[in-house]
């Protein structure tokens, strides 16, 4: 007896180790790359409507859409707006497979005569948005768009300065669009325009929005000033606050760091945030899960050239920078794209690269048909990868 009770004594200490042995790190894989779809100076943003990809951008100062199918095949190609200059900076799909698009108009002008002799936009093909966007563009604009017919509906308001757009949403109670000056513009789905509502001046920038089955909506960006009455903390926090269905400005949360400027710049349903942040020449991307109630339940922040986009509630994108711990096998000696998967608990589970040759993460996009697409840029052109 005394013998069969230590040989399982024996066995009890041999085999735990191996029971409880750390799990392996994930190994860093190569995303596949799905097709090439835009230049980068004409590039704003896409999405999707089954296995099509919409396109939406700006040449010269016109603003358009264009179909493509998988092969980067051009389907169709839409001006969206003819009679005035105009830009498309943000964009959705409805329940119904309508795109909301929305941007920036001018009611007092139209488009001047085209010149053979115009440059281009964006010489440096870094920031196409910024450096068309003008103090004429002082109306915001939204269209609707039918991607099967190509039928198309402008709808537009006047506005008192000028507010670049940088995301819009839309459920079944309407239309959200958020960006620059702390703007909050809702419309309801027959493309009435209500007057839009200001949460803080020009140093707060709105750059995602959820909206949420009670009418309310959480709004995430950053901000140099008091808002709420939480003043500032760092250089520039990270704000997420919550606006009733009303306009009511209900909570305010700031992230912040000392003599840091932060930001979130995404914002998905399940509150899985991505954002910036820098002190000094330091730049760190950082990923945070939250709760209904803005309670962070776990965070991370890695080396990265700083943009940081998010996915449901398990990826996050970005250029890193630098070794990561829980991954096998990844020390990039420069940035470069990648694309990190974690569980419901933040445990990282895997982790896929984009080509050395992309120099720069412009989104990421979850597809019911295509599934996720990570949106990346060259130097002149730009891609849509996938998972292998």
């Amino acid at each position: 007896m005394k013998r069969l009770l230590s040989l399982v004594v024996i066995s009890s200490l041999f085999f735990t180790p191996l029971a409880s042995a750390a799990p392996k790190k994930p190994v860093v894989k190569s995303l596949k790359l799905l097709t090439v779809v835009s230049n980068i100076d004409e590039f704003a943003g896409l999405v999707t409507s089954g296995k099509t990809i919409i396109v939406y951008g700006n040449k010269a100062d016109k603003s358009f859409a264009k179909a493509l199918d998988l092969t980067g095949k051009e389907l169709w190609n839409i001006e969206l707006d003819k009679a005035s200059p105009s830009i498309a900076t943000a964009a959705t799909v409805d329940s119904s497979g309508v795109i909301w698009l929305a941007g920036s108009t001018s009611l007092a002008r139209v488009t001047p005569a085209p010149s053979p002799s115009v440059s281009a936009l964006n010489p440096d093909k870094t920031i196409p948005v910024a450096d068309i966007f003008s103090a004429d563009l002082d109306a915001f604009s939204l269209w609707s768009l039918n991607p099967t017919t190509q039928s198309l509906a402008q709808y537009t308001l006047q506005l008192s300065s000028p507010v670049l757009i940088n995301a819009i949403a839309v459920d079944k109670s309407g239309i959200t669009a958020v960006g620059s000056s702390g703007t909050i513009i809702n419309a309801d789905l027959t493309g009435k325009i209500a007057q839009p509502i200001a949460v803080g001046t020009e140093l707060t920038v709105f750059e995602s929005v959820v909206k949420s089955a009670d009418g309310s909506m959480t709004v995430v960006g950053s901000s140099g000033e008091t808002l709420g009455g939480k003043k500032l903390a760092g250089k520039v926090d990270g704000i997420i606050i919550r606006v009733s269905k009303a306009g009511k400005l209900l909570t305010v949360v700031r992230s912040s760091a000392p003599k840091a400027s932060r930001n979130w710049l995404s914002a998905t349903n399940s509150l899985l945030l991505g954002g910036e942040v820098v002190t000094g020449v330091k730049v760190e991307s950082a990923v945070t899960k939250f709760s209904s109630a803005y309670a962070p339940s776990w965070t991370y922040r890695f080396a990265s050239a700083g943009k940081t986009y998010t996915a449901s509630s398990t990826y996050a994108f970005f250029q890193s920078k630098g070794a990561i711990t829980q991954l096998a096998n990844w020390a990039p000696k420069s940035a470069q794209g990648l694309l990190l998967s974690f569980d419901a608990k933040g445990v990282i589970t895997a982790g896929y690269s984009a080509p050395t040759e992309q120099k720069d993460v412009l989104g990421l996009y979850l597809s019911k048909d295509l599934g996720l697409l990570c949106i990346t840029s060259s130097a002149e052109t730009v891609s849509v990868f996938t998972l292998n």
